[in-house]
């Protein structure tokens, strides 16, 4: 009997270590600081102002980056008091509050711009991801992040592409083999490139290996490729694909994926859809902090 979606074992909540987070925020602080500190928030409050704020947002999307939006205050002020009312992955209303602040008016203003920057960006990436993950979660296709990433937000934005439902592929060059057309094109085939990487790889590497056609596909298998990506296919190219295969190797899907198309593809019966839009091109989500003076 064929697995249904939601068979499989439900994966625990997407996490990130606290440092990088605050690392990452540190430097965005520093950055916005500059040489003075805040001069317009200095300028116009006193030091000892109050403030209560709430974080809102002000579209339907998928909350993403909390974490990063309480280290900037904490940073900031470690005496202001941060209380996240959702968690990240939280699907959200317009007007839904996301978070509270209360504490120094001065210190809320300064790290205001830094928290939002993380949230709203965040945020758009598991909101546009989620919008690709409904359109398949009928069948057990997972839709899939790239290298195609911001410098220096690669570990941040694959987090929020967990957290909008998607799945990971590799992080970098280093944690998995993925042959390409190009080194397909120098080693001088399909098969060649796959032994070669297979004799140079430690068990653990996963090999990968990108095939335009059937007689790669068939090439890839022939020598037992773990993963096999199907670039530019229709979906009955696909479908072909997928029967060939069997079930032999993992089957990921790439190249003209969009709202319109991604259903059809996961319908073919691929593991993988992989799309660098989820990173590169979604919007972000619009998120406001309001003050009230206490």
């Amino acid at each position: 009997m064929a697995n249904t979606p939601g068979d499989a074992q439900r994966a625990f909540p997407p996490s990130l270590p606290q440092m990088l987070i605050e690392g990452a925020v540190r430097a965005a602080l520093l950055e916005d600081l500059g040489r003075a500190g805040d001069i317009t928030t200095n300028a116009t409050l006193p030091e000892d102002a109050t403030a209560a704020a709430a974080l809102s947002s002000r579209e339907v999307g998928t909350i993403c980056g909390l974490g990063f939006a309480r280290a900037a205050f904490a940073l900031i002020d470690p005496s202001l008091t941060f209380t996240a009312l959702v968690k990240d992955g939280a699907r959200v209303n317009r007007g839904d509050n996301v978070a509270r602040i209360e504490g120094n008016a001065r210190a809320i203003l300064s790290a205001e711009r830094v928290a939002l920057n993380y949230l709203m960006h965040l945020s758009g990436i598991a909101s546009y991801t989620a919008k690709f993950a409904d359109l398949i979660a009928h069948t057990n296709a997972k839709v899939c992040d790239t290298r195609k990433t911001i410098p220096g937000m690669r570990a941040f934005a694959k987090y929020a592409v967990k957290c909008g439902g998607g799945a990971n592929h590799r992080f970098g060059l280093d944690d998995a083999i993925l042959i390409k057309d190009n080194h397909v094109a120098v080693a001088g085939g399909v098969a060649k490139a796959i032994l070669a990487a297979r004799a140079y790889a430690g068990h653990l590497v996963k090999i990968e290996v990108e095939v335009d056609g059937i007689h790669q596909l068939e090439e890839a298998l022939s020598v037992q490729a773990d993963v096999i990506l199907l670039d530019n296919m229709g979906p009955e190219l696909l479908e072909k694909a997928v029967k060939i295969n069997a079930g032999r190797a993992k089957l990921e899907a790439s190249g003209g994926i969009a709202f319109d198309t991604i259903k059809a593809i996961a319908e073919t019966g691929v593991d993988y859809i992989s799309t660098s839009k989820i990173t590169m091109a979604a919007p972000t989500l619009d998120i406001g902090l309001d003050i009230e003076l206490t």
